[in-house]
C-alpha cells in the first residue's frame, strides 16, 4: 500500500526514500515542500524525475482541495469545505484575531458521540481522517490565506480523541520545526469526555490546551444532551480534567453550550460554578446554535450575562464566546450538510 507523504515524520520520509535506494539527504529536500502546499509528487521542484518516479511507485500526496470556500461579510472569517481523496468532505474554519490567524479543524468525516445539539453527529461516523488529511486542512488553508496560521483548534467535526493514534501521529507533524512548527501551547484539542483518552494526552506531556465539552452539570441532565455522559459520570470527567491541569499546568476550558430553558438557569450556574471551584480553569459561555434538526433555541442575552456573572461572582473565569462566521453557516457540521443535502444553495 502506498504511503500518503503528508503523515510520515521526517525520520519516515527518510527511511522511505533509503528504502527506494536514493540518499537520505533527499528526504529533507522533500519534506520541506510538504508544508508549502505541494499537491502531488510531480510538483516537488528541486528532485530529478528518476526519483520522483520511483516515489511515485510507493507514495502519494493526500489530497485537501477546496470544495467551496465562503467569506463572512460581517468579520473575517472564512470556511473552507475540504475535499479528501474519496470525496469526503470535512469543514475547515479560519479566523482572524488580533493575535493572528487561529484555524479550527476536524478529526473525522462525520461523529459518533450523538450530542443532540451539534450537526455533526446527525449522520454517524463516516471514517477517521488520517494524520495527513488533518495536517492538510492547515496547509490547504495557510496556502490559500497567504500568511502563517498561528493557533489552531481541534474542534471542527468528529471527536479528536476518538481518532487518538492519528491524533497523536499529528502532533509530532504540525509540531516539527522543519514542517508548520506550530508550538503545543498554540494547539487546543476539545473533547465531549473520553476520560481514558484525557488520561493518555496527560501521560504524553505533550502541554497542548485542554477543552471540555460539559454543557451540563448533573449525571441525568448530561446524559440527556450527551450520550457520552452515561459511559464517563461528570464527577470521573472533571476529576480526570483535574489531573490534567495539575500534571501540565495547562489551564482547562470548560465549553458550555447554553440552551434555552435546559440549563440556563441561576441554579446550574451555581452548580457548575462548585464544580470547578478551586480548579485551574475557564468556562466558556456559547449560546447554542440553532439547527433545523431539533428544537433547542438560544436564550437572550440578559439570560446569557446572568449566568456569565453568576459564575465570576463565585470566582470562576468565565467568557462568552465571540460569535464569527454566523452568516456563513459557521457552526461545525452545518455547511457540510446543506451540501450532503443538497438544500441549501452556497
Amino acid at each position: 500500500m502506498k504511503k500518503d507523504i503528508k503523515s510520515l515524520t521526517g525520520q519516515e520520509l527518510k527511511e522511505l526514500i533509503v528504502s527506494i535506494g536514493e540518499p537520505k539527504y533527499r528526504s529533507e529536500q522533500i519534506y520541506s515542500f510538504i508544508s508549502k502546499g505541494i499537491e502531488s509528487i510531480d510538483q516537488i521542484p528541486n528532485i530529478p524525475k528518476k526519483l520522483k518516479d520511483k516515489l511515485s511507485e510507493v507514495a502519494y500526496i493526500s489530497k485537501a482541495g477546496i470544495y467551496q470556500k465562503l467569506e463572512s461579510q460581517e468579520d473575517e472569517t472564512k470556511k473552507y469545505l475540504i475535499e479528501l481523496d474519496d470525496g469526503n468532505i470535512v469543514e475547515t474554519v479560519l479566523m482572524k484575531y488580533k493575535h493572528g490567524l487561529s484555524l479550527c479543524i476536524s478529526t473525522q468525516v462525520g461523529c459518533r458521540m450523538g450530542c443532540k445539539f451539534c450537526a455533526s453527529t446527525i449522520d454517524g461516523l463516516v471514517r477517521n481522517l488520517t494524520a495527513g488529511e488533518i495536517l492538510g486542512q492547515i496547509i490547504t488553508a495557510q496556502k490559500d490565506a497567504g500568511e502563517r496560521i498561528s493557533n489552531i483548534v481541534i474542534m471542527g467535526s468528529g471527536e479528536p480523541f476518538d481518532n487518538m493514534e492519528n491524533l497523536e501521529k499529528f502532533f509530532v507533524l504540525v509540531h516539527d520545526e522543519k514542517g508548520l512548527n506550530i508550538g503545543y501551547r498554540h494547539i487546543t484539542v476539545s473533547t465531549c469526555g473520553l476520560v481514558p483518552q484525557i488520561q493518555r494526552l496527560a501521560e504524553l506531556e505533550i502541554p497542548v490546551n485542554l477543552a471540555i465539552s460539559l454543557h451540563q452539570t448533573s449525571q441525568d441532565a448530561r446524559e440527556e444532551i450527551m450520550p457520552i455522559g452515561k459511559s464517563y459520570s461528570v464527577e470521573e470527567l472533571i476529576r480526570a480534567a483535574k489531573a490534567y491541569s495539575e500534571k501540565t499546568k495547562r489551564r482547562v476550558t470548560y465549553e458550555y453550550a447554553l440552551i434555552r430553558g435546559v440549563n440556563d438557569n441561576p441554579q446550574t450556574a451555581m452548580q457548575l460554578a462548585k464544580l470547578l471551584r478551586g480548579s485551574l480553569s475557564h468556562v466558556n459561555i456559547i449560546p447554542i446554535n440553532e439547527i433545523k434538526e431539533n428544537d433547542f433555541k438560544r436564550p437572550d442575552m440578559k439570560k446569557v450575562k446572568e449566568f456569565q456573572n453568576i459564575l465570576i461572582k463565585n470566582n470562576i473565569e468565565a467568557t462568552v464566546r465571540r460569535e464569527l462566521g454566523r452568516d456563513i453557516a459557521g457552526a461545525c457540521g452545518q455547511l457540510r450538510r446543506s451540501i450532503i443535502d443538497n438544500k441549501t444553495e452556497i
